[in-house]
């Protein structure tokens, strides 16, 4: 039996227009719309996997907003059995480091986990950062960038892909393993699905009932912060040159000018 945790996340719709909050430079989530991060939906999709593969159970967990209700719902939908939301408006400018201390402390809830899943990155950041913190604070062995997946007895084996090429690794439970794009493609919630996702326990927590002082989180206590957010200037016309039988010199001196030769 493997009691599998996934580590998802809502975040804007990469169609929707994203902007930056103008009381504080954090990311507008409520001028978007917002949907579960496709790599989330991949980590999920890989939970139910193993877990229909042999026995287990599926517990997603979300740090976000009142709104984050509705990815949760979608990946209980997807057949995950129970949810935990972090909820709390301290939170709001959290970094990664935050971040993962909420979640890795939300994971101590869970008992006997052997394998934690999580996406490589999030669209709305791409640090790539939180599932290796949350490892290393749980003290956790990681596997990243993992595009193939197998969960054998007491250990998961994987194929870990980067620019270098495919890396065979190996650990033994519990571990956390974050997966890439390619790990798998992931099932469309079915109506039964969706019906049965309205009942299945969500137990909303916050950062008090995880033992987390304010002090610890949030956007005054972040590592980083945007100082300035300007938009992109718009476009302006080229320099025109006119061929009279020195358009190549011409075009030597504007290269030349702009120190690209």
């Amino acid at each position: 039996m493997t009691n599998i945790v996934v580590l998802v996340k809502q975040v804007p719709d990469t169609y929707s227009e994203r902007k930056l909050s103008g009381s504080d430079n954090t990311l507008d989530r409520e001028s978007a719309d917002a949907v579960l991060d496709e790599i989330n939906e991949k980590a999920v999709e890989e939970a139910l996997k193993i877990k229909e593969a042999g026995e287990g159970e599926v517990t997603v967990i979300s740090v976000g907003p009142d709104r984050a209700t509705d990815a949760i719902r979608k990946a209980l939908s997807m057949g995950a059995d129970k949810a935990i939301h972090v909820s709390d408006e301290a939170l709001h400018g959290s970094d990664a480091i935050a971040t993962a201390k909420v979640i890795a402390a939300a994971i101590g809830k869970v008992e006997g986990f052997d394998l934690i899943l999580a996406g490589n990155e999030a669209s709305d950041g791409r640090g790539a950062a939180v599932p290796a913190i949350v490892a290393e604070l749980l003290g956790l062995p990681q596997l990243t960038y993992v595009r193939q997946l197998n969960v054998e007895g007491t250990a998961v084996k994987a194929d870990r892909e980067t620019e270098d090429g495919i890396t065979h690794l190996e650990a033994n439970l519990p571990a956390l393993v974050s997966v890439s794009e390619k790990i798998n493609e992931p099932r469309y919630p079915s109506f039964k699905g969706i019906m049965a996702a309205k009942k299945k326990p969500v137990e909303t927590l916050t950062i008090a009932d995880l033992g987390i002082d304010a002090g610890e989180v949030g956007l005054a206590n972040a590592w980083s912060t945007v100082v300035e957010a300007l938009p992109k200037p718009p476009r302006t016309a080229g320099e025109k040159v006119e061929d009279e039988g020195d358009g190549g010199s011409k075009v030597a001196e504007y290269l030349v000018a702009q120190k690209l030769i």
